[in-house]
């Protein structure tokens, strides 16, 4: 059958459309093919700008952060220092990679791993006011009196009113260190993080020793933990002491209405402070303050909703810090208060550590030490339960 004989019954309106189709979908065609080469083409302008190994890296702390990370691990596993003597990092608090005897600064991420121990650790340090500072000490300046107020009409003159009583609190910062130490073999393993290791090693050493000083720390080259302020009864509380609440016996709970206690202590808190509040204890007394219930027997304990949140108390968070007292007599076990108020941790923002291959061989020391204080600032913000009967 020949062309003419299909094309026999096909209307020239068919053939027409027919026509333009093709014709428009051979210019479509020309169109795309020509737009995708020149797509392609800017692809391998970009891949070839992109491999040029003399533009500088895109990330504005790549050029402090890659190098310093790599010069560290170079030290820490092979006590290699000549890189880190070639750095000059200008970044806050971290303005050179070498110190004279001292040690070497750590490099930003390893610094940040032992950073978020300290913040995610049981330790006062997560609910306390926390300052990073340059000098060797903290001044805060706390006014522990109301001003003092008139009323007045439009033609009385005023009068002079009271003046606040202004107290400078000074926070000295002192040295802490820890000394892990690893074997040179795991060192030599290029497949061991090296850098989550000592982050770790130094944090969790750093947490334990911090989270004692900032309760039970007498000042003495160490922070001052606010357990060791004068301690008076509520009703008779002054600047400068911590005021408690008793639990009506000694060394327990009253028998008859222990939960009363906490009521009162969550109380002798000013209504200014409660907003913040929370309470500290350690395991062994949360575990005699979780079997508490209402007189409906409903537990006064309530369990976070969520894995991040703290528990409640009487509506409160509470923060388990193992260095907290255990219930005897006369002890004061739990403490309520608005620590961001109440205490204040100052602390340098550099760490420094120093490789010691010699001192534990075969092994390999590492000496860690970083700066920091802590004290009470505000006195009014801080309460504690005494197990005694006054």
């Amino acid at each position: 059958m020949s062309e003419t004989d299909l094309t026999a019954g096909v209307s020239a309106e068919a053939k027409s459309a027919a026509t333009e189709f093709l014709s428009t979908f051979t210019d479509f065609k020309t169109t795309m093919t020509k737009q995708i080469s020149e797509m392609g083409q800017r692809v391998d302008a970009l891949d070839r700008k992109s491999a040029d190994t003399r533009r500088p890296a895109l990330a504005a702390t790549a050029d402090a952060e890659v190098p310093h990370t790599k010069a560290m691990a170079s030290y820490i596993r092979k006590g290699e220092e000549d890189a880190l003597r070639s750095l000059d990092v200008e970044t806050k608090g971290l303005n050179t990679g070498v110190a004279a005897e001292g040690g070497y600064l750590v490099d930003p991420q390893t610094s940040e791993s032992i950073e978020s121990v300290l913040r995610s650790g049981a330790s006062l340090r997560a609910l306390a006011n926390v300052v990073q500072v340059e000098a060797g000490s903290y001044d805060v300046l706390v006014a522990h009196n109301d001003l003092g107020f008139g009323w007045n009409d439009e033609t009385t003159p005023t009068g002079d009113t009271q003046a606040p009583i202004v107290d400078r609190v000074s926070i000295p910062l002192y040295e802490l260190s820890a000394s892990p130490t690893a074997s040179q073999r795991i060192l030599d393993d290029s497949a061991f993080d090296i850098e989550a290791w000592l982050g770790e090693r130094i944090g969790e050493r750093f947490l334990r020793a911090e989270s004692d000083a900032f309760v039970n720390g007498d000042g003495v080259n160490k922070p001052t933990g606010f357990l060791t302020k004068s301690q008076v009864a509520n009703g008779s509380w002054s600047w400068g002491n911590i005021g408690y609440v008793a639990t009506g016996s000694a060394g327990d709970f009253d028998p008859n209405n222990p939960a009363d206690a906490l009521v009162d202590l969550v109380y002798a808190l000013n209504a200014e402070y409660r907003a913040g509040a929370a309470f500290i204890m350690n395991s062994q007394t949360a575990a005699e303050v979780r079997k508490m219930k209402d007189n409906q027997g409903r537990f006064l304990w309530m369990d976070g909703l969520q894995a991040a949140q703290p528990p409640l108390l009487i509506g409160y968070p509470v923060l388990i810090v193992e260095s907290m007292p255990t219930i005897e007599s006369g002890a004061h076990a739990i403490a309520f208060g608005n620590f961001r108020k109440g205490y204040t941790v100052a602390e340098r923002p550099d760490l420094r550590i120093l490789r010691d291959p010699y001192s534990a061989k075969p092994n390999v020391m590492f000496y860690a030490t970083k700066r920091v204080g802590g004290d009470v600032s505000d006195y009014a913000a801080i309460k504690t339960l005494r197990f005694a009967v006054s």
